[in-house]
């Protein structure tokens, strides 16, 4: 699925070349974006109860603002996020996550088309959680971010976006009070929008 993804927008990029021609992006610049993404989580679990939550497509909106013409700080929102909580494939609860993330991005200048790559850290907060009584989770997670993408010019001031971004998130489970493990989700993020330069 990833790698269609990736395929997908290369392709874009290489035919984007051609596209209508953008002004560069310049100190003071800002960029807002809103985004349809399919969050595929890695499901990784050391519990030895096969946790996993499922896959499901989110709205996402981000601000960028750019420090100089390569460099933007961006801004990444949305709502929380309901997921169904297995053990391999009998349902066991539900939780809800809330992932805010900031990376500092490069971005590269250029007539066509303007890919970009990021780096930064997501803060995630797990609430309504829903578990077998005796099971919890730690409802707070840090972990880095990595990002590339494309704004394709279709306007004076306005983009279409391919991004795809790798995201760790993960939580330590734990059972009448004693650890027994942790569960990273530790997404893939694949997104398609569109952005309105300022």
């Amino acid at each position: 699925m990833m790698k269609k993804h990736i395929l997908a927008v290369a392709a874009i990029s290489m035919i984007a070349s051609g596209a209508v021609v953008a002004q560069d992006f310049k100190e003071g610049s800002v960029l807002v974006r809103a985004r349809a993404v399919y969050l595929d989580s890695a499901n990784k679990d050391s519990t030895g109860l096969k946790l996993n939550v499922n896959n499901k497509t989110i709205p996402e909106v981000d601000i960028s603002y750019f420090l100089s013409p390569n460099i933007a700080a961006e801004l990444i929102l949305t709502v929380p996020q309901k997921h169904r909580v297995s053990a391999d494939t009998t349902r066991i609860g539900s939780l809800k996550h809330l992932p805010p993330t900031l990376t500092i991005q490069y971005h590269f200048q250029g007539a066509g088309f303007k890919p970009y790559v990021g780096a930064g850290l997501n803060y995630t907060r797990f609430s309504s959680v829903k578990l077998p009584a005796g099971v919890d989770i730690k409802r707070n997670s840090v972990g880095l971010a990595l990002q590339a993408g494309v704004d394709i010019p279709i306007g004076s001031n306005l983009y279409l976006n391919f991004d795809i971004k790798k995201v760790n998130i993960g939580t330590k489970v734990s059972a009448g009070g004693a650890e027994i493990g942790k569960f990273k989700v530790d997404p893939w993020l694949a997104g398609v929008g569109l952005g309105w330069r300022f």
